[in-house]
């Protein structure tokens, strides 16, 4: 099964329901991976708005 990605928080999920925002608006339709290690000190996760280390999609259609 491919991954989906959350359409609120763009967080790369495998289930049915993304765990960070409790939501199953989900999509397999997306592009761009990020990885965010550190959020705390992560410019990209400052400015993409990630307060999570986890593995998030840039573009979700």
């Amino acid at each position: 099964m491919a991954d989906q990605v959350c359409r609120e928080c763009h967080r790369i999920v495998s289930g049915q329901t993304c765990p960070l925002c409790g939501t199953s608006n989900l999509s397999s339709d997306w592009s761009g991976l990020v990885i965010i290690v550190d959020p705390e000190k992560s410019e990209i996760g400052k400015k993409i708005g990630v307060d999570v280390a986890d593995k998030y999609a840039l573009k979700v259609r």
